[in-house]
Parts: C-alpha cells; structure tokens; sequence
C-alpha cells in the first residue's frame, strides 16, 4: 500500500501544528530562564507526565519490542528491565521527590547542593556530568534522526520525490535528507517555544498515536476472529524457568536463530542478571536527559512523583495495546511480508513498518505514521532541551557570561539549540563509521554513572572526588571491556563494571577531605534521604530537635515492589485483553485492583511525609 492523499494530509497537518505551537509560545519562552528551560515549573503534573511518555515512545524501541513480542510472546515483558523500565517506579515512590526538593535547573546543578560550589573535586565532578549529559544527547539526536530517515524511506521511496528535488543524493544519504527535513520542524518548534512547546507537542503527538494504536489494536481483533495463531507452547505464558523453551523450529526456524544470536536461551540467568543491574541503575535515580528535567520541571516534590507514577500508566497499556496488535498482524500475515533485510537475513524488527504498509486503511495509516514521527519528534526535542540546559545553564552561565541578561541567554539558548543539532546531524551522516565508538560511549556512559549516582544518595562521607573518579572510572573500564569482550553481552561484565566503578568511588571518597559540614546539614534537612547519614543526622538533630530523619525505607521498598507488580500488570493487560485470554485478564485486572487500593493508602496518602 502506498501513501495516499489523506494520509500525507495528516502528517503535513500534524507538522504544521508543530510550527505553529513554536510560534505561538515563543513570547512565553522568552520571559526567564526558567520559563525556557523548565516551563516556568508551572506546568501541571499531568501534562509533565504525559509528555515524558511520549518522549518514550520511539520507532526504534517500538519496533525492538514487536520484534520481541512476536518471538517470545508474553515473556517478551521481561526483556525491556534491560533499561530498565522500572526505574520509573522507583522515582515515582520517592526519588523524584529527593530530586526536585533540590530545585536545581540540571543534574549538574543539583551536583552543587550535594557537594557544594567550590573545590577542584566539585569542578571535576562537574565537568564529569556535563560530558555525560552531552554525549548521550548527542548519540541519541545522531542514531534518532538517522532512524526516522530509514523508517520514512520505506513508506515514501525516493523515486517518488525525486523530481522534485532540483539536486542529486546518493542512495546511502537518503535516509539522511528524510531525517534532515523531519529534524528541522521538531528543532523550529522546540528551540522557539522552550519546554512549554515541548509539552503540548508530546500531548498532541499522544493523543494521536493513543488513537492509532487503540484503532490498530481492533484491527487485531477482527483479523483474529477465527483464527489461531500459529505458535510454540510457552508463547502465552509470561512465567519461565531456567531455560526459555520455546522452539520454533516447525514453524519459523528463523525465530529460534533469533533467539540463540539474542542469548536469552538461559533465561533465568539472563534474568537475574538483569535484575541485578537494574534495582542498582534505579537506585542511581534518573540520567541528565530530558527524564530528569522533566521531573526538575515540576511545579512541588510532590507533584514529581505524581508525574513520574503517572508516566506508566498512560504509557505502557497504549504502547503494548500497538505492540500485541502489530503482533498478531504479523503472526497471521508472516509469509506474505518480506522481512529480509539486504544480507538476505530476516529481521523481526521489520514486522512494524511491514504491518503498516500491507495491512493498515486509508487514513489510519497516515495516523499512524504522524504518531511515530510525533514519537520521534518528541524524544528528539526533550533530548535537544536538556543539551541546551547543560550548555547555556552549566558553561555558559557559570563559566563565560554569569551576569548575563534574560535576552541574552534566550539569544544563547537559541545559538546553542541550532549547533547542537547540526552537530547531531553530522555524526548521523557518519554513523556507519562511528557506530562502534557510539555503541561504546552509551555502553561506558551508563556503566560508569551507576555506582556514583547510588552512593551519592545513600552515604554521607561519599564526596564530589570519589563521585569524578567513580564516573571515570566505570566509564574507562567500560571503553575498556566494550573493546575487548565484543560479541559478549554488556549485562554479562555488568557486575565486574560496578566492582571497579564502586572501588574508584570509595578510594577517590577516602583520598579527599568530606564535603562541607553545612553543605551536608543543609542537603539532608531538604531532601530527607534514607541511608548511612548517621553523623549528619545527629548534627541536625543537634541544631532542631524538632527534625524527623526519614525512616520510610522499609515502606518505600514495600511500594517499590507493589509498584513494579502494577507496572508488569499494565503491560500484560492489553495483551491479554486483545488475545481473549479470559482468566489471566480477570486475574491480572484483580491483581491491579488490589495494589492500587493499597497504594492508595502506603504512597498517594503519605505524598506529604518525608
């Protein structure tokens, strides 16, 4: 199916509405700082939340994730903790308070109110953060606007365009010019609008993809009607053992090759793993991306965790409703599409554009496509706003031009923003070359930032030097291991990475004075984080009676574990709805029921407290 006249309406349609949002926020934008960076930190909760879901809902890790639905059924809801996915959880019960108490701008900022604003170990601490934040801004904007450009290929070749194009592009660059052409409309708005265009953008964009996928998700339904899908035992359970069992080999041998080259065949090895890297990359609390200042965007602590609670629920029961529908599609439909990528090699991650170009109406199709653009649009100008945030916020601002005026850092905010997407862009254009180097800097960056940003809550004593030199390096030894173990997966050297990062933080910590006495006091009374901050506490104690140290550890657990059970729950659901699986939907409808009445009582209730 081809690209009709109303489907290329609806995106046209839905791109000038970005330009329109730029403009029509612009005056806004430019009153403050604030109301550039973070929206004033006026924005309702809700709207914060809703567009933090959308920023992640992304071709790519849609398209990752029908791939995995349709070779692993339900125990492909396991795989996305690789992220993982319930970092969510553990901001919604009680770090996204911890961090917004602070009421910094950047993740480089809130540095200061933990270690202090002078020191070499507080300026190499830093240093340390805003290198981080930019290169994984600049990886995603680069692999993002190369992505949508492959995605967009497939629906509207070249040929078509072509003749219009009063220049020549090399077939390995035309992916490049689709995603050129999409960058500059999400770079308009979010430059010109600031974080208030960001954010009716993500809500637009959600309204349309949750009307697309709730539509796609009916489809499923009628095609399935009468039909059986043709599937291994296992493919309906979520539960698993100590292997995966699932064999496809009489029914698409290319699926158990799928499954071997993934490494996912010792799945309850894989899983514990898993676990064990997540639980420690939640505890961190959120990277400097554009999930953190959205919960620095919010209008009270309080409000930060309503926003964070809420990004899973409108998030995952819409994206999986898409997910289990393209599914299905492609599980009926499997040997009249061509999934065989250049190589000859079949590629489950071609499931999703195959579906919607055979198989989606009229009108709906060009729904769809505006939704995932929208996803991509969304990602792209969260991730661009927290780059221009690090920059104008945390070099510009402390380094060059301190006093300077509102217009000023607008006019910067404006310089910066168009630099660092044409920066994006030509690493994009030279991603074939750098792909491993990338993979590298995601692989080091996330590794070396785990154990630092856990201790940096948890224990009093740690410092801003043992903070530089953990982050240095778990980011060296991940170069390191990404360089020499490749083909290994990184979960598998997770434990040896945090081993040396976590030694590099304790004896950087031990080989510096502790931080500031009152800087301490001043950090702990506000945030009121649970850990090993005995001597602190006692110092507080000393100077207010009166002060009541967190003791909700064991209850902030206890939600912690309801909260990724729902979590799980809201991602089964739509699956389990769309498949008529009658009993497991009863079951995992009460199993939500119930934890919500509780949490109502343990979380909502207590949002106050502590």
């Amino acid at each position: 199916m081809k690209l009709t006249l109303i489907d290329v309406s609806i995106i046209v349609l839905y791109l000038l509405s970005t330009v329109f949002i730029g403009l029509w926020y612009r005056k806004k934008a430019r009153e403050t700082k604030e109301s550039y960076m973070l929206g004033g930190k006026s924005l309702p909760w809700y709207k914060l939340g809703l567009s933090d879901a959308s920023d992640m809902f992304d071709i790519s890790g849609t398209m990752w994730m029908v791939s995995l639905c349709f070779v692993y059924g339900m125990k492909s809801i396991w795989i996305p903790w690789l992220w993982p996915v319930f970092n969510q959880v553990f901001l919604m019960m009680y770090l996204s308070r911890w961090l917004r108490r602070s009421n910094a701008a950047t993740g480089a900022e809130w540095l200061q109110t933990r270690f202090g604003k002078t020191g070499r170990g507080v300026e190499n601490s830093h240093r340390v953060v805003i290198a981080f934040a930019l290169l994984s801004c600049l990886g995603f904007l680069a692999y993002g606007f190369v992505g949508l450009g492959k995605f967009i290929e497939i629906f509207v070749p070249w040929d078509i365009v072509k003749p219009y194009i009063p220049f020549d592009v090399a077939p390995q660059y035309v992916a490049h010019v689709y995603g050129i052409i999409f960058t500059l409309f999400a770079t308009f708005y979010s430059i010109i609008g600031g974080m208030h265009s960001i954010v009716l953008g993500d809500v637009i964009k959600y309204c349309i993809m949750t009307a697309a996928c709730i539509a796609i998700g009916i489809i499923a339904v009628l095609h399935l009607r009468g039909e059986k899908l043709n599937v291994p035992d296992g493919w309906y359970s979520p539960f698993f053992g100590k292997h995966l069992d699932l064999d496809w080999s009489k029914i698409i041998k290319e699926a158990n090759d799928k499954i071997d080259a993934d490494g996912y065949s010792l799945f309850g090895v894989f899983f514990m793993m898993m676990a064990f890297k997540g639980v420690f990359a939640a505890l961190a609390g959120p990277a400097p991306n554009y999930d953190m200042q959205k919960i620095l965007s919010t209008r009270s602590p309080e409000e930060a965790s309503k926003m964070s609670g809420f990004v899973s629920i409108i998030l995952l029961p819409i994206r999986y409703t898409l997910v289990i529908g393209l599914t299905i599609l492609g599980l009926i439909y499997y040997h009249q599409m061509d999934l065989k990528d250049a190589a000859g090699v079949t590629d489950f991650e071609r499931i999703l554009p195959a579906v919607i170009n055979n198989f989606l109406p009229v009108g709906l199709m060009g729904l769809v496509l505006t939704g995932l653009l929208g996803a991509f649009m969304g990602t792209f100008s969260g991730t661009l706003n927290a780059a221009q945030a690090y920059i104008v916020n945390d070099i510009y601002l402390k380094y060059i031009h301190p006093k300077a005026s509102t217009k000023e850092i607008i006019s910067m905010n404006y310089l910066v923003g168009i630099i660092v997407v044409a920066v994006g862009i030509l690493l994009g254009f030279f991603a074939k070359d750098v792909n491993s180097v990338l993979q590298w800097i995601v692989s080091a960056l996330y590794g070396g930032y785990i154990a630092s940003n856990v201790l940096k809550w948890h224990w009093w004593r740690f410092n801003a030097n043992g903070f530089f030199w953990g982050m240095l390096t778990g980011i060296a030894s991940a170069l390191i291991f990404t360089r020499f173990f490749q083909g290994v997966e990184f979960l598998y050297y997770f434990p040896l990475l945090f081993a040396l990062s976590l030694a590099g933080s304790i004896i950087g910590t031990y080989s510096a004075p502790p931080t500031d006495v009152k800087v301490l006091k001043s950090f702990y009374k506000n945030v009121r984080p649970w850990g090993f901050w005995g001597p602190v506490n006692d110092l507080v104690i000393a100077d207010d009676p009166a002060f009541q140290p967190n003791r909700n550890f064991k209850l902030n657990m206890f939600n912690v574990v309801l909260g990724i059970i729902a979590q799980l729950c809201l991602t089964i659901l739509p699956m389990y709805l769309i498949l008529w699986q009658k009993l497991p939907l009863i079951i995992t409808v009460l199993i939500l029921g119930v934890i919500i009445a509780i949490l109502k009582k343990t979380w909502w209730n207590k949002l106050n407290e502590y």
